[in-house]
């Protein structure tokens, strides 16, 4: 497993994380993406930590905090092996005070998540999403006291705009607070969005990318290709995939490329896709899930091997679309603004 530095902080992360949203069940909508319960979630974790994949990635929003019980559970004496990220903002009841990143909501929504996952620290907390409506300064001084009383080691956000990042960093900066080192985000070759203003936002701050959905939801797994929708009993079909409709000749164009790739590494699709993303600049981790070991076995064949520039040119060109304004109309004066190598 090849460890890499988490943006400006000391932490070393594995190149692949595992991600827990599978496991529980405990809502309709995460029953789509996974129901897997503490014997299983045990073999896999297990299975993750004997490959050198040690970081293991939850939320306290997942399964309304399911998640986080049975991956408690599977790291029951395991705790000292392992990294343990979890998740706050999102809404965890229906009081008014139950959702966003006050002080009061942070602090009471960490104390859960420690309780559930039966340790005494979280080693990365992340805001799951930017929350407009509580100061910025409440939010990083509460995540301050957290890191302070020992509780949290390092923090990051997910989900958030150039701007929210950038003067959630500045305000840190100026009070001396912990900042963030780690932005997850969307990404994969069916998104790339994140390279417009996010990648080198991270590139200019020293922020390290841990990237969720990097198959896209299972679109770049290898099941579907034209005239082969998702099944019925998939996560797509289900509504367990997120991010916006997408275009189909865009998708199975890529495919195509991944076909072609894959049958020149001797490597499958999803290994592939993966292994492309990992060339990529910024990022320090991919979460990969999995609801069986055959799955998370294929997935640990993404590393210890790489595409070659040839080949990851041809990926880009596949999957490169027309950007937004500004991010065009900077595209015309390359010189001024170079994109992220």
């Amino acid at each position: 497993m090849e460890y890499r530095q988490l943006g400006a902080s000391g932490l070393k992360v594995p190149v692949l994380s595992f991600g827990t949203g599978t496991f529980g069940g405990g809502t309709e909508f995460f029953k789509a993406w996974g129901s897997t319960q503490v014997d299983e979630a045990t073999r896999l974790v297990n299975r993750c930590l004997d490959a050198g994949l040690t970081l293991f990635d939850t939320a306290n929003v997942y399964s309304r905090g399911l998640s986080e019980e049975i991956l408690g559970k599977a790291l029951s004496g395991l705790r000292d092996k392992a990294l343990i990220s979890t998740k706050a903002t999102f809404k965890m009841g229906d009081g008014p005070n139950d959702f966003g990143s006050s002080r009061f909501h942070l602090v009471k929504a960490c104390e859960d998540s420690l309780r559930r996952l039966n340790t005494d620290y979280i080693d990365i907390y992340y805001m799951h999403g930017f929350d407009g409506n509580t100061p910025v300064e409440e939010t990083l001084s509460a995540l301050n006291d957290l890191v302070q009383s020992g509780k949290v080691r390092y923090i990051g956000c997910s989900n958030f705009s150039g701007w929210h990042l950038m003067k959630s960093l500045s305000v840190s900066e100026r009070y001396g607070w912990a900042k963030y080192v780690t932005h997850q985000a969307y990404y994969s070759l069916l998104s790339r969005e994140f390279e417009w203003e996010l990648m080198p936002l991270a590139l200019d701050q020293n922020i390290g990318t841990v990237v969720w959905s990097p198959l896209a939801a299972g679109r770049l797994g290898g099941k579907y290709r034209r005239n082969n929708p998702a099944p019925a009993d998939s996560r797509i079909a289900q509504g367990g995939g997120e991010g916006p409709v997408l275009s189909e000749n865009y998708w199975f164009g890529i495919m195509d490329t991944l076909d072609e790739l894959a049958a020149e590494t001797g490597k499958t699709v999803a290994q592939v896709a993966l292994n492309w993303l990992l060339q990529r600049p910024t990022v320090s981790s991919i979460v990969i899930g999995a609801r069986t070991e055959d799955q998370l076995t294929q997935n640990l064949g993404a590393i210890g091997w790489n595409l070659t520039k040839e080949q990851v040119a041809r990926l880009d060109a596949a999957s490169d679309k027309e950007p937004i304004y500004p991010y065009w109309h900077q595209r015309k004066n390359p010189g001024l603004n170079p994109l992220p190598v």
